[in-house]
């Protein structure tokens, strides 16, 4: 992204894993952290009403009437196969804070990212989040970071309740949702198709690549290694 396009972007969205955050944190302690505790949180809750109706869309999802403990074997699976089903990514978000509240551990955000967020912030430029994970679980990641306390700088969360992130549809719902048109607006991602999919709703896109890696291909994405070579608005 060029100067001249980042004085057009009204506000931005972000990715979190891979983008705010490392992948290796959702992967390794996250992930984990709701499978291995999943069984046991739907049998606690698995009467109160916000869990049982996820359990009844794994149900519909999977066409079969099951119990609540084959329910945990599927979700189970579920999180092992890194599936982007909505039920799934809802409980993982009730398990984790269970976790965030008890201190079992803290999101880590990259020190560039928390830098540019606020920088943003305080220049006025709205900030919201689009991720796989509930939104749910996008505050409680932001609200317990090892920067401290980062919702304050977030306008909005968008999740796959809004769409699936590689479909258009989706990133023209979030403009609607935000009251902005899509030129509007910098996406922030480590996925390829992710950033295709809102470029091709109308909006700015920018591919960070904290990896660094030589070969990946950027298409028409503006490609940095952090959240500091991000023109500022």
């Amino acid at each position: 992204m060029n100067e001249a396009a980042a004085r057009d972007v009204e506000a931005v969205v972000t990715d979190i894993e891979g983008t705010t955050s490392s992948i290796s944190f959702v992967k390794e302690v996250l992930f984990p952290y709701a499978r291995h505790r999943m069984e046991d949180f739907i049998a606690r809750h698995g009467a109160e009403e916000p869990v049982r109706r996820q359990l009844d869309a794994v149900r519909e999802a999977v066409g079969a009437p099951l119990g609540d403990d084959e329910v945990a074997r599927v979700l189970c699976g579920w999180i092992d196969e890194d599936r982007k089903a909505t039920p799934l990514k809802a409980l993982q978000g009730m398990i984790w804070r269970e976790g965030y509240e008890r201190g079992d551990y803290r999101a880590h955000v990259y020190d560039d990212a928390v830098a540019r967020l606020r920088r943003w912030h305080e220049d006025g430029v709205p900030l919201f989040v689009y991720s796989s994970g509930s939104a749910l679980a996008q505050r409680l990641f932001f609200a317990h970071t090892t920067a401290g306390d980062l919702t304050p700088l977030f306008s909005g969360y968008f999740d796959t309740t809004t769409g699936p992130k590689q479909n258009p549809d989706s990133y023209h719902a979030i403009a609607r949702a935000m009251g902005r048109a899509p030129a509007g607006i910098l996406f922030l991602s480590d996925v390829m198709a992710e950033l295709d999919a809102a470029r091709s709703a109308g909006m700015a896109t920018c591919l960070v690549d904290r990896a660094g890696d030589p070969g990946q291909p950027s298409g028409h994405h503006p490609v940095v290694p952090t959240f500091t070579a991000i023109p500022h608005p």
